[in-house]
């Protein structure tokens, strides 16, 4: 196999995001990682919603499902379960992905399927030009919220701490090594895997700049224990500083390893399934 580079991993679409939107970044960062990995355009699909960040398939090399909004993670645990070979990873951002498809975050953080979800935000829902979305600043007036925003935001990495999920990493797309790195990590993970990727909107987001990301975020202490949920949630829970890094990170039994055990013992019940009937069926049913 020879071996690739980033660009390799990149089709021939040009991307139409804003000038100097985040998201440019976070493709940059996951092809570069995907040129680490070495891993086979053929054997990678990612999945999408609706929105800006869920353009990204379009301009990577690789297979893509461009799905109804919100519905991102449900295709990409689909794919996995039917081909387990897979490298399966989905993208999308805030809005697509804690507003109308938070349900689809909670299951699948129970399942833990063996795929990787990258979340690019920046606050608002930039594709419709510019209203609230769910992580939106308390104080950001937009024309949903002309006066004043009544919603609670919420707090993504808080969150799947909350649901247990089995790798959470925070990155910011301008440190592009740091994030590089996490996406790499991701990857590997075996299990459901979270990436929060903070991408500034430069059109219609004017609370949320590089500028003022750069004065809030702080790296997690180096000798942050990844095993610990608690205090991963401590530093999830402030906000000025706003931490980076690998929050949590857990190996335990995927979805992919759940469905085997579970077939096992179907097959073991049944006996010989060459010889198993629609008959036999039925009677468990009488």
């Amino acid at each position: 196999m020879a071996l690739k580079n980033a660009e390799q991993y990149r089709s021939s679409t040009k991307p139409t995001w804003c000038k100097d939107c985040g998201d440019y970044k976070v493709l940059e960062s996951l092809t570069a990682a995907m040129a680490e990995l070495q891993l086979e355009p053929h054997d990678m699909v990612l999945t999408a919603g609706v929105g800006c960040a869920s353009r990204l398939p379009f301009y990577t090399n690789t297979y893509g499902f461009h799905t109804v909004h919100g519905r991102a993670l449900p295709a990409a645990i689909g794919i996995k379960v039917a081909n387990k070979e897979r490298t399966v990873i989905s993208v999308g951002g805030d809005g697509d992905g804690f507003s109308i498809g938070g349900n689809h975050f909670i299951h699948a953080s129970r399942k833990n399927p063996n795929i990787t979800y990258i979340i690019m935000d920046n606050e608002i829902y930039a594709l419709t030009k510019g209203q609230n979305s769910p992580t939106s600043h308390e104080d950001l007036l937009t024309k949903i919220n002309p006066y004043e925003v009544i919603e609670e935001r919420i707090n993504p990495v808080l969150m799947a701490l909350s649901f247990n999920t089995s790798f959470i990493a925070r990155g910011y797309c301008e440190d592009q090594d740091q994030l590089t790195d996490m996406i790499i990590q991701a990857i590997k993970h075996t299990g459901f895997s979270f990436v929060h990727v903070l991408s500034p909107c430069t059109q219609y987001n004017f609370k949320v700049t590089y500028e003022s990301i750069r004065k809030r975020i702080r790296q997690l202490p180096d000798k942050h224990d990844t095993s610990d949920r608690i205090t991963s949630m401590k530093y999830a829970m402030t906000q000025e500083p706003l931490y980076m890094g690998i929050f949590y990170k857990e190996t335990r039994p995927t979805l992919h390893d759940k469905l085997e055990h579970l077939r096992g013992m179907a097959l073991g019940a049944v006996g010989n399934p060459s010889e198993y009937t629609i008959k036999d069926v039925m009677k468990q049913f009488e």
